[in-house]
């Protein structure tokens, strides 16, 4: 027989058993969707966390002072640290697997445009700081070394506090006056949706030179003289970022005489391991959804064999008689092989079509802040179709091979006895 001939006779076996077929299908068809919508779910939350914390900052540790919980170098427990200008240095120094340290101070200034006035947390840091904090521009520039190593009295906006401060005028170029000195307005921040802070959102904050806000806006009492917030620590890749906490840690801790262990001294806000603690939750999700999809796939192929072992049974007859005209074991094989694989690539591909198109139309429609929609990979691509594979030539082998097994003789003598 011709595999024209052989694929004809499939189809028109399968057509004359149209309400079976189908219903074999379906199994195949709802395994494949699974697959692929859960993994694409996954991959959504996934890619949407993941743009959302960077919202925030990209792989950085900041590093608060507070006060000491444990004896070290003959000084007592409880005594309180705090950061001073010039610590970040030190940090950088000491601290080879760090890219960045980056001073921070945060003080309410109260300030005025000539259209509007109030009162607006001011943050001076250094330039990387734009990059660290992903603080994207909209309008012009962020400060610079230059305007850095000058202490320039430049300002850089938010985005609400332009809109408070100019509405839905031009900023650039404008004079800005904080508290009674003026600084010249040199950028715009772009929006964006912040998910966490530990000062406050960024859209609504002044950034200028740190340079500057040292000689201009330094801690007020009760702080100390000379003294910062925070300090930002940034590793050189994240491979090293366990080695560089601990430099950073050790830096601080020997200027400041404490114990560098002692967590309540330098309390750590690590969005590295909340990164990473993140995507350990959504490897597990992936591996429970993908597992509960393959598991309906499965299900299906366990249906296609049983369907076909049906057909054998039912088909005794004309297995007999074929067998008795001369067809070869191979033949038979051949025929309720290729039903068995017909059934199930076709209803895979029915899958594939359905749940791609489905991600497609869902990720049309607008999406939460920490969803990215349904972005199936081709990863779950591969999987889906090794795993297709898999079920068809299983549930296709023991039905082909009960058929070719049949006695032509037996098989005509039994029908004859039904």
């Amino acid at each position: 027989m011709s595999l024209r001939d052989l694929l004809r006779d499939t189809l028109a076996t399968l057509w004359s058993h149209k309400l079976r077929t189908f219903l074999t299908m379906f199994g195949i068809t709802w395994g494949i969707v699974s697959i692929t919508l859960m993994v694409a779910a996954t991959q959504g939350l996934r890619v949407g966390l993941k743009r959302n914390n960077e919202t925030f900052a990209k792989d950085v540790m900041i590093m608060f002072a507070g006060r000491t919980s444990m004896q070290a170098g003959g000084m007592r427990a409880g005594r309180l640290v705090r950061w001073d200008e010039d610590d970040f240095l030190a940090v950088l120094d000491q601290s080879p697997a760090c890219r960045y340290a980056l001073p921070e101070i945060g003080n309410q200034v109260p300030l005025r445009s000539r259209y509007n006035s109030g009162t607006l947390q001011v943050v001076g840091s250094l330039p990387p700081f734009a990059e660290v904090r992903s603080i994207d521009v909209a309008e012009g520039r962020f400060y610079n070394d230059a305007d850095q190593a000058s202490a320039s009295r430049v300002a850089f906006l938010g985005s609400d506090a332009k809109k408070q401060l100019y509405g839905g005028r031009t900023a650039i170029g404008e004079t800005l006056w904080l508290e009674d000195i003026p600084y010249t307005v040199i950028g715009v921040m772009r929006p964006k949706d912040q998910n966490s802070s530990y000062d406050g959102q960024d859209v609504r904050k002044i950034f200028i030179p740190y340079s500057a806000i040292v000689r201009d806006f330094p801690n007020p009492p009760p702080a100390p003289p000379h003294t910062i917030d925070h300090i930002l620590v940034v590793p050189k890749s994240l491979a090293l970022h366990v080695d560089c906490e601990r430099q950073a840690r050790a830096a601080l801790a020997l200027i400041h005489h404490f114990n560098p262990d002692d967590k309540e001294a330098n309390a750590v806000w690590d969005t590295i391991k909340n990164a990473r603690a993140n995507a350990l939750i959504m490897d597990g999700m992936e591996y429970f959804m993908g597992s509960v999809g393959i598991i309906t796939l499965f299900l299906g192929g366990l249906g296609v064999m049983n369907v076909m072992l049906v057909a054998v049974r039912e088909r005794t007859r004309e297995i007999g008689v074929r067998k008795a005209l001369g067809a070869t074991r191979r033949a038979i094989v051949g025929q309720f092989f290729t039903e068995a694989l017909i059934i199930a690539f076709l209803s895979g591909g029915i899958g594939m079509a359905l749940a791609y198109g489905f991600c497609a139309l869902v990720d049309l429609l607008p999406m939460p802040q920490v969803f990215a929609g349904l972005l199936p990979t081709w990863q779950s691509g591969a999987l889906s179709f090794f795993l297709l594979a898999a079920v068809a030539v299983l549930s296709a082998l023991y039905p082909a091979s009960r058929a070719a097994a049949v006695d032509p003789i037996e098989a005509l003598r039994h029908e004859a006895g039904g």
